[in-house]
């Protein structure tokens, strides 16, 4: 079911949710990410896999270096991992991670909180 804000309200959220990530102790291991990182990393895990540097790459309209230093910081969080295509050895394969999933798990329990709260 769609969920319809105002724009100020929508602003707010966003907000409200950049406040918890900041100040959030179950996010607090994983350091602050650029936008472009979150964007990264939510495709990874909301997206079909297999997902590949190239392929995100393309998907985002980034150059391949922007992806693979994104993903430089998501790997020494063990958010994700990467491995060799083996079909393919030119492909980068980007895999999920249990540590990710439970980072993903966390953050959109407290949007979903942020939400909740928001003057309906």
């Amino acid at each position: 079911m769609p969920v319809e804000l105002r724009p100020a309200l929508a602003l707010r959220l966003m907000h409200d949710i950049g406040m918890g990530m900041v100040r959030d102790m179950k996010l607090e291991s994983v350091p602050d990410f650029t936008l472009r990182q979150l964007t990264i990393l939510l495709t990874v895990y909301l997206e079909p896999p297999p997902h590949t540097v190239r392929g995100l790459a393309a998907k985002l309209g980034v150059t391949k270096p922007v992806i693979t230093r994104a993903l430089d910081s998501m790997g020494k969080q063990e958010l994700v991992t990467r491995r060799r295509d083996d079909r393919d050895k030119r492909n980068v394969i980007i895999q999920r991670t249990v540590k990710g999933a439970l980072y993903l798990e966390a953050l959109g329990d407290m949007v979903s909180d942020r939400a909740k709260a928001l003057p309906m």
